[in-house]
Formats: structure tokens, sequence, C-alpha cells
């Protein structure tokens, strides 16, 4: 694999931002691995939720609608979540306080139970999330679309990322440069691909010293739709 030098990809980018302070400030910065392992299980699940809820529909009608959200589901207790009978749930998804859609409440009670499943081998789920190598973060990826639910696609990355784990996002620009420079050509969703794009970001970070979050915005950054 040939790849593009690090150095040149970041003078492009802070070139399109204006300079290398401007990129810096749009930079993303991940959670130190003891905070990561600190973060209570319920916001897991809740930022997968809200992640799920907001695919396909207007993120800040979401987000407007979430203190409602914690209400209804009690703050996403973990133990609750797992406890609660299906009619009850089937009762919650036409509560009108939330955004009703039965199939995207039902994604609560068993990414819940991955959780509830992580807690019990790993002491949390943010242990678990925290000890894993980010050499490897297409690993977890595999590991939340397997055992979680909706969590496929870029929906784990970016809950990952919100979350303050150190991940790579395949958005649009950062797929379309992967292509342009014949790093992935399949499916972008494939293993060969994934494969070839974690080892593509590992390469860069031996490069650069810098975190997958930063390496994928400013791929992101150095082409498409992002020179402003």
């Amino acid at each position: 694999m040939t790849l593009e030098k690090f150095s040149d990809i970041y003078y492009r980018a802070a070139t399109r931002k204006g300079s290398n302070s401007a990129l810096e400030q749009r930079l993303s910065h991940p959670k130190p691995l003891d905070e990561l392992s600190e973060i209570p299980d319920d916001r897991w699940l809740a930022t997968f939720s809200q992640k799920i809820f907001q695919s396909g529909m207007n993120w800040q009608v979401v987000r407007n609608k979430w203190p409602n959200f914690e209400e209804v589901f009690w703050g996403f207790d973990i133990e609750k979540m797992c406890l609660i009978p299906p009619e009850m749930w089937e009762k919650k998804a036409t509560d009108p306080a939330i955004i009703r859609h039965l199939g995207k409440v039902m994604t609560i009670p068993h990414n819940a139970q991955m959780i509830q499943d992580a807690c019990r081998k790993h002491g949390s789920f943010s242990a678990f999330v925290a000890q894993w190598p980010s050499s490897d973060i297409i690993g977890l990826w595999a590991y939340l679309k397997k055992h979680g639910s909706r969590l496929g696609g870029n929906t784990g990355p970016y809950s990952l990322r919100l979350m303050g784990k150190d991940t790579f996002i395949l958005s649009g620009d950062v797929e379309a440069y992967l292509r342009a420079h014949q790093i992935i050509d399949g499916g972008r969703d494939t293993r060969k691909s994934l494969l070839a794009a974690q080892e593509a970001f590992n390469r860069w970070q031996q490069e650069s010293g810098r975190p997958l979050c930063q390496i994928s915005q400013i791929i992101a950054y150095s082409m498409g739709d992002n020179s402003h």
C-alpha cells in the first residue's frame, strides 16, 4: 500500500482552513483512558440510543426531545432497562413525550443487555471500551454491530467518538479520499475495506503521533466540502 505522506495531507487541510492554528482549533481530542473508564454505563446506553434515533432524522429534533427520553426511560439505568417486560416497552414506544418509533425503542433493551454482559466480564462497559486497542478499532465496531442493535454503519463509530473513545470515522469525505487513493475499492463496510482503512490509519498514526480521530478529521478537511 502506497500512502500519501500525512504531512502533505495536513498541509493541504491547513491551507484550506487558512492556517495551522485554524485547523487545530477544529480537531477533537479523545478522553484519557482513566476518564473514559469512569463514564457511567447508563451514559453509553443513552448515547447509543440518541444516535440511533438521530439516524435518518433531524438531529436537533432528537436533541430537543432528549430530556423527555431521559425521563421516560429512567435515565437509561441498565438494570431497569433489562427488567422491563416486552408489553411495557410497547407502551413506552407510544408515549407522545418521545419520538414514537417502536423499532428504535426496542434497541434500548437489546443494547442494555449488551452493556450488562460486558459489565459482567470486564467490570464496566466503559472499562471494556477503554481497554480496546485503537490499532483494531474496526474490531470494536464489529463487536457493537454483532452484539448490539442498529449500531452498524457509522452509528457505532459516531457514538464512540462522542463518548471520547479514539476512532476514525468513514464519513463521506474520508471514504472519498480512501477511494481516490485506491486504499479501498469495494463496499465501504466489507472486511477487506475496513482492514485496509485500519492499516492506513495505523500507519498515519505512527507517522504523525496523532490520535485516529484527528487524522480522520484532517483527511476530511483536506478535501470535499470542507474548504471553509
